[in-house]
C-alpha cells in the first residue's frame, strides 16, 4: 500500500519503520522543518523496549540515555528529605530500562527507518478526503497526492483527528496540571546522575544535569487557564506568574529562562477515543491514546502502538476494517489501564494539599527499601501485552 504517516515524532517513524520492513511504500511527513531537538527526558521501559530491540537500536538508546543514581526531594532550602536509588527499581525488570531525551530516541527510531521511506518536513496535511477507495490528500505546501492509507501519529494536538473525527472537545481530557520543560546551558549547582525534585502544594520543579554542560527543568503546576499557543514569551511570562514566589532554585531558574535553548509548555491532557480508525484513516500514539506525562510512558506506547498496528496491517494483507479492529481489539485494555493509572498520579506530581504532599514524600522515602519498591514499583515494569511475533521478512 501508499501509506501517508503524519507525524515525525515517536510512533510515526516507529510505524514508518515496521511498514517499509512489511513491504508499503511510506511517506512521512512532519511540519517542523526538522527532527525535534531538546525536550523532556523518558524513561522507556516495558514492551516498548522490546520494541525498540526488535529494531535493533537498544545499543544506541544505552549509550545515548542516562542509568540515575538518585531521586532526590528536597526542601526550600535545598536540604534533601527523600530520597531512593532507582536502579533498585531498574533491577526488577532485569536491566530492560533506560532514561533518554525524548528527541533521541525519536533519532534512533528515524535514523533505523531513513533510506527506505519518503520523509517531507516542513510541511502538514491541509485537508484529507476518504474517497472510499483512496484518500485525497492537500498539503500545505506541497502538491495533492492520494494514498490508500493516511496514519495520524502527529501528536496531542493532531491535525490529521481534528480533520478526520472532528473538533477535540469530546476527545481530549485535561487533567489539572500544566507542564513547562526547557534547558539551559552551563546551569549551576549541578548534580551528575541525580533527578533533584521540590514539591509543595500544587506545584512540582524538577531539575536534571544532561550530557554537554546541559540541565532540564520541568515545572509541573495545577493551573485552569488557557495556554498561550505558540508564543514562548507569553509562555514564559505565565510560568513566572504562577511560580515566581516558589523558593528553592527557582527565583535563578525563572531568571536564566531566556536563554533556554529550547521551550515547550502545555496541558497535561489524555486523549480518549470511541474509535482509532475512520475508513481509510487511523490514529497511533498520542494522536490516538495519549496517556499524558503523568503515565511515564508515552513513548514506549506509541511504539507498542505502532508496532502492533503494523503487524495487523500486514497479517491482514489489506483488509483494512479486519486490520483495524484487531488493533484497537489487542491495545485498547492496555491503553485504559496506563491512562487511568496516570489519573491517580497526579497527586505525586503536583499535590493538591499538604497532606497529599506528606504522604508523596513518605512514599518517596520508603522506595529505599527493596520489597517495597518492588510491591510498589514491579508489577508497573512489566506491561501485561504479548507482542505479536515479527512476521519472516
Amino acid at each position: 500500500m501508499r501509506v501517508l504517516v503524519v507525524g515525525a515524532g515517536i510512533a510515526g517513524p516507529t510505524l514508518a519503520y515496521w511498514l517499509q520492513r512489511f513491504g508499503h511504500e511510506v511517506t512521512l511527513v512532519e511540519h517542523a522543518p526538522k527532527l525535534r531537538e531538546g525536550g523532556y527526558v523518558v524513561d522507556f521501559w516495558g514492551a516498548g523496549f522490546d520494541v525498540a530491540d526488535r529494531m535493533g537500536i537498544v545499543p544506541r538508546l544505552m549509550a545515548a540515555g542516562y542509568r540515575f543514581q538518585e531521586v532526590r526531594e528536597v526542601s526550600s532550602s535545598g536540604r534533601r528529605i527523600a530520597h531512593f536509588d532507582p536502579r533498585h527499581v531498574i533491577g526488577l525488570n532485569g536491566g530492560r530500562f533506560v532514561t533518554i531525551a525524548r528527541s533521541d530516541l525519536s533519532r534512533a527510531i528515524y535514523d533505523a527507518a531513513n533510506g527506505n521511506v519518503e520523509a517531507i518536513f516542513g510541511d502538514t496535511v491541509a485537508s484529507i478526503d476518504d474517497a472510499a477507495d483512496r484518500v485525497h490528500v492537500e498539503f500545505e505546501r506541497g502538491a495533492p497526492r492520494e494514498f490508500d492509507l493516511v496514519v495520524g501519529a502527529d501528536g496531542l494536538h493532531s491535525r490529521v483527528r481534528r480533520r478526520a473525527f472532528g473538533r477535540d472537545e469530546g476527545h481530549e481530557r485535561y487533567l489539572g496540571i500544566t507542564v513547562a520543560v526547557f534547558d539551559l546551558p552551563g546551569y549551576r549547582p549541578r548534580d551528575e546522575l541525580v533527578a533533584v525534585a521540590h514539591t509543595e502544594v500544587g506545584h512540582q520543579v524538577l531539575r536534571v544535569a544532561l550530557r554537554d554542560e546541559a540541565t532540564m527543568f520541568c515545572f509541573m503546576f495545577r493551573y485552569d487557564g488557557d495556554v498561550p499557543q505558540d508564543d514562548i514569551p507569553a509562555q514564559q511570562e505565565l510560568l513566572r506568574r504562577r511560580l515566581g514566589e516558589l523558593r528553592w532554585e527557582v527565583p535563578a531558574i525563572l531568571e536564566r529562562m531566556p536563554q533556554a535553548r529550547t521551550f515547550y509548555m502545555d496541558h497535561v491532557s489524555q486523549i480518549r477515543m470511541p474509535s482509532w480508525s475512520r475508513g481509510r484513516i487511523a490514529l497511533v500514539g498520542d494522536a490516538a491514546a495519549a496517556p499524558s506525562l503523568l503515565a511515564g510512558q508515552g513513548s514506549a506506547l506509541a511504539m507498542i502502538e505502532a508496532y502492533v498496528l503494523a503487524y495487523e496491517l500486514h497479517e491482514a494483507q489489506g483488509d483494512l476494517r479486519t486490520a483495524f479492529a484487531r488493533y484497537e481489539r489487542r491495545l485498547a485494555q492496555l491503553i485504559r489501564d496506563k491512562q487511568d493509572a496516570a489519573i491517580r498520579m497526579g497527586a505525586a506530581f503536583a499535590p493538591s494539599n499538604r497532606i497529599q504532599l506528606l504522604l508523596r514524600n513518605t512514599f518517596v522515602s520508603l522506595m529505599t527499601i527493596p520489597p517495597i519498591a518492588n510491591i510498589a514499583m514491579g508489577r508497573s515494569l512489566i506491561d501485561p501485552i504479548r507482542l505479536p511475533p515479527t512476521p519472516a521478512d
